[in-house]
């Protein structure tokens, strides 16, 4: 099944009088099972696609299929609800909400989706064990370490049961072993789950642990590898 097909992406932003071109023509699509990262440096436009694919901006040309539907043609009201439906957001920066406890921050996405509450304990226990978070459901972020902060961030993610995962530099704000860590229990949510992740990134660690590899330069796709 696709999860995200792009044709043709134009994506251009107005700075200070000037026209920016984010992405300049890109065509890429995703395949469900994925586990690929978009790599590139500062500027070359690897966030704005995760952020066209996770329906957070809007397209200057081209179309995007999220999901088999047409972004372009959603209005903001289908965007949001596709969003919330289908598709998971891990951020470098994990984005938790400091006053809820790690079992309110994972469980805050099935109360909006009205999920009845005895599903909602059964579903948020099942993520805090896959994510290694036992008997942490009382405690809230500024009580963790960065590592534990991201790994809430990616039972929050799980926990809806998303098609996609879409994870914009993960590692970034985390050290080399505690990074590895979380991209070894992401490839394994990844397998066990059938979840698509993309990445963004330029930290060479997350390209290592990819199957699937896409440099982007400038706004256009300079190689798209899968690994063996």
């Amino acid at each position: 099944m696709t999860v995200v097909k792009a044709e043709n992406v134009v994506k251009d932003y107005g700075l200070n009088g000037q026209t920016v071109h984010a992405l300049r023509g890109v065509s890429l699509e995703f395949q469900g099972g994925e586990f690929a990262a978009i790599a590139g440096p500062s500027g070359s436009g690897k966030s704005t696609f995760l952020h066209l694919a996770g329906c957070l901006d809007t397209l200057t040309g081209g179309t995007m299929l999220v999901g088999g539907q047409d972004m372009g043609k959603m209005s903001r009201k289908q965007l949001a609800l596709l969003r919330r439906h289908s598709i998971g957001f891990i951020f470098q920066a994990y984005n938790l909400i400091p006053v809820l406890t790690v079992e309110e921050n994972i469980s805050f996405p099935l109360s909006l989706l009205g999920v009845p509450p005895k599903e909602i304990k059964e579903r948020t226990a099942k993520a805090l064990s896959d994510v290694g978070l036992d008997g942490m459901e009382k405690r809230r972020p500024k009580e963790m370490s960065g590592g534990q902060q991201q790994r809430v961030a990616i039972a929050r993610a799980l926990v809806k049961k998303p098609a996609l995962i879409l994870a914009d530099e993960p590692t970034a704000n985390l050290d080399s072993t505690i990074g590895s860590e979380i991209l070894a229990l992401m490839l394994a949510l990844n397998k066990s789950e059938g979840t698509t992740f993309i990445f963004s990134t330029h930290d060479q660690m997350v390209m290592d642990y990819a199957r699937r590899l896409i440099r982007i330069r400038d706004g256009q796709i300079e190689s798209d590898e899968v690994k063996a």
